[in-house]
């Protein structure tokens, strides 16, 4: 038998402690959030009266919204259209960056990279457990939903492989416990040389040779650290960490908060990942009890009502997850959860995985009627006076499909195959340009090309504008007009 079926009520279970885990790890560091030092943590400190709002979970609330409206399975510029709609306002690193772009008119994936410093921090890793439940037991499918979500503030920076390893993981976790062996599969799923695969193997090294927790943080720190506490790298060191040496729940969830760094994203995602493990048996009372089970949303997430609590969010995932499982035909839900013989060797296939890495970063994706349309730059979405720039187009991932190129006045526009093009301008060439992909049937898409005056570059490191009154990014501030 091939085939892995999972028990409902046991699936069920875990996707509530999945969730529950996730505020619990986020309510115990987010007081401690940004500080680089380690801490002596063994419980909630200050104690709390009900969970932080934590971008963990409410963006993965807004992808909520994306999938009940369109599907399981939802192209590219959806979630870039949802997050616009209900996410605008986030003005911090990598979320700014991303809005910065879409609103100059780029889109994903070259948006979610141009000019954006913050490619490798945590924003997308923290938001992989919707894929996870949604997927349950299929850590590929789980994988590639990662992709496209990390695609739009992360692309091709370490964010995006923290947040597919995650996915993964925690889509494994529900047919499988073992540690070493999920964290194993997880680095199947992305580039060896990447710096998360390096700094996660580096703690499996520490913890299978006998070094102790503080001598693995330590390295991570030395070896690994970075000025920009959000940083994906070491923080992903930090919950390994935490996974590994932890005694039980709560033991290990202080060992990765105590590392320092991005402690409300470390503590979310080990929490979440301990909640799929072992389901809620394994959360103890006394870890519960004080933040409860309601949801508490940040001021910037906006325009849509989420769910009140934990258990409507469970019920509303599990409707997801229910719908997607019947798409699968190695998978199924049932009374029980039975496993094959072969379950590992079905894990860690990656083949999928492997061909969603291929994609390509430096394009820009919209719809036009029923197709896919992708615009690839071949480069930085910049035209240069006096440069000749080729560029291509692919429908629906079909390269030769017979497109036109419709190129601003003045601008000359040579074709090299159906859809492979060289434009030129001799200059001057205004900050946002417009070209039209004009498709068989006639139907057209405008994507957006800049000029010298907008890609000025941006200080590293530096953020956003933002209002000083509700310290929203300037453009959606949400104070009272």
């Amino acid at each position: 038998m091939d085939t892995i079926i999972i028990g409902r009520e046991e699936f069920k279970d875990k996707v509530f402690a999945c969730w529950l885990g996730k505020n619990i790890g986020g309510t115990l560091g987010a007081p401690w959030e940004c500080l680089r030092h380690t801490h002596a943590l063994d419980f909630y400190d200050p104690l709390p009266s009900k969970a932080a709002p934590n971008d963990d979970l409410d963006l993965q609330l807004i992808w909520l919204k994306l999938l009940e409206d369109e599907g399981i399975d939802p192209p590219l510029p959806m979630f870039a259209e949802y997050w616009n709609r209900h996410a605008a306002s986030y003005p911090w690193n990598e979320y700014g960056f991303f809005m910065r772009n879409f609103s100059r008119g780029l889109k994903p994936p070259v948006a979610g990279c141009f000019e954006n410093y913050f490619v490798d921090e945590m924003g997308s890793p923290i938001r992989s457990e919707i894929w996870a439940c949604l997927h349950p037991g299929d850590p590929q499918a789980a994988a590639k939903m990662a992709w496209k979500d990390s695609a739009i503030d992360h692309a091709g920076g370490e964010g995006m492989y923290g947040e597919i390893f995650w996915a993964a993981v925690e889509s494994a976790a529900f047919v499988e416990k073992d540690p070493i062996t999920l964290i194993r599969l997880g680095l199947s799923m992305i580039p060896i040389s990447s710096h998360i695969a390096r700094v996660i193997r580096e703690v499996l090294w520490c913890y299978e040779t006998g070094k102790t927790w503080g001598v693995a943080r330590d390295r991570v720190h030395m070896r690994f650290g970075h000025i920009q506490p959000c940083n994906a790298v070491p923080n992903h060191g930090f919950t390994v960490i935490g996974w590994l040496y932890g005694k039980d729940f709560g033991d290990k969830l202080c060992k990765a908060v105590n590392c320092g760094y991005d402690t409300d994203c470390t503590g979310a995602t080990l929490g979440s990942l301990l909640g799929i493990i072992n389901g809620t048996a394994g959360i103890p009372d006394t870890w519960r009890t004080p933040i409860g089970t309601d949801i508490v949303v940040h001021k910037f997430t906006r325009n849509f009502t989420p769910p009140k609590n934990l258990e409507e969010l469970t019920e509303r995932t599990v409707l997801l997850a229910e719908k997607a499982m019947k798409q699968s035909s190695e998978r199924s839900f049932g009374e029980k959860t039975q496993l094959p013989a072969n379950l590992r060797t079905l894990l860690f296939r990656n083949d999928v995985v492997k061909k969603t890495l291929a994609q390509d970063i430096h394009s820009a994706v919209d719809l036009c009627g029923g197709s896919e349309v992708t615009f690839h730059y071949n480069g930085e979405p910049v035209l240069w006076p006096g440069i000749g720039r080729r560029v291509y187009v692919t429908v629906d991932s079909q390269p030769n499909v017979q497109v036109d190129l419709v190129v601003p006045q003045g601008w000359s526009c040579s074709r090299i195959g159906p859809a492979d093009f060289e434009i030129y301008s001799a200059g001057p060439i205004a900050d946002r340009n417009t070209l039209q992909v004009v498709l068989p049937d006639k139907k057209s898409v405008n994507f957006t090309i800049l000029g010298p005056g907008e890609a000025k570059g941006f200080p590293a490191g530096d953020n956003i504008i933002v209002c000083h009154t509700c310290g929203g990014r300037i453009e959606a501030c949400i104070c009272e007009k």
